[in-house]
This record gives structure tokens, C-alpha cells and sequence, in this order.
């Protein structure tokens, strides 16, 4: 108990002595700093630099993408047949697109009413549209355009059953057996080329948020005029099967060839609406 009692009384003397030591090391190191550059170098307190704000960096804008950076290609089917498309960027709010068609589809022996049909569909188209898109963020566009290279025809060949009759203008004529009717045609909806197009649909091909896939729809038409008619015919039509006087060869017979410009007039006016051919596509696009 007594050792306790004086370890207690040497530390409580040698306090102020402690101390003392302590405060004069301290002006001493003071006074080395003030006397020697490097020294107060070493013994500087570090510098709070000015505090940085957090800010969020801002995400790359589709306004600051330059022109023609970026491309995307298409795939779809249409009206015209199979679609196919690619597109690049002008601005934020236009695209420049090109489109192609293409559709080869035939039809054999099909037989209605006394006439065998056998009908081919030959499509091919390529243009060019400008789309613009008034809400960038959004899909929706207007696009006007023009097919500049149009070959979109449909051809026919039809034979006449004994016995059946088929009507030219006023006119019907009775295959005969011995040499029936057959007839060739075509309708070519191409009059107009190159031809206006205006469309407007949904889906941007690059959208402006960054992302690589879409679903563009299209709907729209193409100014193509009223489509023309071919049709040659041949073979012996009566007018009277029964009275071999009737009879008269279709290719040659200038009152059949007469009914024959009749029928064909009567087509091109049934066709008169498809002189704006419509449009309508959709597919899925990459860029």
C-alpha cells in the first residue's frame, strides 16, 4: 500500500517536467521550420483541396452523334413482297432509308368456270426515303420518298374449255374444241417510274435512346398511275357453236380484235384505284 502511495507521488512531480519537455520540443521544431525551408516543407500540413461535387456525368445525346455514324439494316415483308431495308442518320431528326421489294410467286393449272389460269407475280422495286422524326425520343415519323426503279408485274395465261363461253365488250364467243381460246395477258403496275411515294409508320431503325434492336411498321402508298393492260388472244371463237358460220379466228378477226380493246378498256377502269398502289410493311431491324 505504501509503494502505491509514492509511484503516485513520483508520477504527480514528474507531470510538469513532462510537459515542459514536450511544449519546448515543439517551439524548437517551430523555430527549424521557420529557419529552414526544406524542413517546413516536410513538416507542412497537408492541403485540403477544395471539395468536388458530385456530379453525375451526362449520357452521350443522340444531338451529338455525327451525321452517317451509325447504320442499320432491315428485314421485313410487304405488300411488294419480301422487304428489305438499311438506314443511316443525318440528324437527330432525320433519317435517310433505302428500301427494296422483290416477289416471285407463280400460280399453275387452276381451273374455274371453264378456264384453266396459270398466273406468275413478278415484283421487284428499289427507292429511297427521307424520314423525319418530329418527336425524336418517339417513333413516330413521316416519310416521303420515291421508288426509283419499279418493275412490279403480274402475268397471266388462260385457256378456254370446250364449250365455255367468254365475253369480249358486248360480245360472247364458245371455244371451240378443235382449236380453243387462249389468251395471254399482263398488268404492269409501273406506268409511273420513278414514282412518289409517302409513307408514315412507327419504329425508329436507329433509335435515338442507343439501343440496337426495333420493330419499324409502315403503312403508306406509291403514286404508280393507272397500271397497263396487255392481252393477246387466239384460237377460234363461235358465236354459235352450232353454226359453224359464227366461228372466226380470234387473232386475226377485226370485230374480235374490236371486242378484245372493249375488254381491255373495261380492266384499266376496274384498276383505276390501284393507280396508288398501297404500302405496307414491317420487320425487324439491327444497327
Amino acid at each position: 500500500m505504501k509503494r502505491t502511495f509514492l509511484i503516485l507521488a513520483l508520477a504527480l512531480l514528474a507531470a510538469p517536467s513532462i510537459l515542459m519537455a514536450q511544449s519546448s520540443t515543439s517551439y524548437s521544431d517551430l523555430n527549424a521550420v521557420q529557419s529552414s525551408p526544406q524542413r517546413a516543407a516536410d513538416l507542412s500540413v497537408p492541403r485540403l483541396d477544395a471539395p468536388r461535387l458530385n456530379t453525375p456525368r451526362m449520357k452521350s445525346s443522340s444531338a451529338t452523334v455525327k451525321p452517317l455514324s451509325r447504320v442499320a439494316l432491315e428485314g421485313g415483308v410487304s405488300l411488294l413482297g419480301v422487304n428489305l431495308q438499311a438506314a443511316t442518320n443525318l440528324n437527330r431528326y432525320l433519317n435517310v432509308r433505302g428500301t427494296g421489294n422483290f416477289l416471285n410467286y407463280s400460280i399453275n393449272n387452276i381451273s374455274t368456270n371453264g378456264f384453266s389460269v396459270n398466273a406468275k407475280l413478278n415484283f421487284a422495286t428499289a427507292g429511297a426515303t427521307l424520314d423525319f422524326y418530329p418527336f425524336p425520343n418517339h417513333g413516330f415519323r413521316l416519310s416521303p420518298g420515291a421508288l426509283f426503279y419499279n418493275q412490279n408485274i403480274i402475268s397471266a395465261g388462260v385457256s378456254v374449255a370446250n364449250g365455255t363461253k367468254l365475253t369480249l365488250g358486248n360480245q360472247s364467243y364458245y371455244s371451240l374444241p378443235s382449236n380453243p381460246i387462249i389468251g395471254t395477258g399482263s398488268v404492269a403496275l409501273n406506268t409511273q417510274n420513278p414514282a412518289f411515294t409517302i409513307t408514315t409508320g412507327w419504329g425508329n431503325m436507329i433509335p435515338r435512346n442507343g439501343g440496337h434492336w426495333s420493330f419499324p411498321f409502315e403503312i403508306g402508298a406509291a403514286v404508280v398511275d393507272t397500271p397497263t393492260i396487255k392481252l393477246v388472244i387466239s384460237g377460234t371463237g363461235c358465236g354459235d357453236p352450232t353454226i359453224p358460220a359464227t366461228c372466226v379466228n380470234m387473232a386475226t378477226n377485226a370485230i374480235a380484235q374490236q371486242n378484245l380493246a372493249a375488254q381491255i378498256t373495261k380492266y384499266q377502269n376496274d384498276l383505276e384505284p390501284l393507280k396508288v398502289y398501297p404500302i405496307l410493311s414491317f420487320g425487324l431491324a439491327y444497327n
